[in-house]
């Protein structure tokens, strides 16, 4: 997958693709990173707190 390699730019760990709502996720920050255009924008400012109804 695309997204494999990236990381948490906060917890520097792997982060989760959503393919259905176009986010990655921290699981460790909780906290969503959107993916406009199909770029990821890896900054806090843009990160949004994690949905409890987006776990698997």
């Amino acid at each position: 997958m695309k997204y494999d390699n990236l990381v948490c730019p906060l917890t520097k760990t792997p982060l989760k693709y959503d393919a259905k709502r176009g986010v990655l996720i921290s699981e460790k920050a909780k906290l969503e990173f959107p993916i406009r255009d199909g770029i990821p924008v890896l900054l806090e400012s843009e990160a949004t707190p994690l949905k409890e109804n987006s776990k698997d």
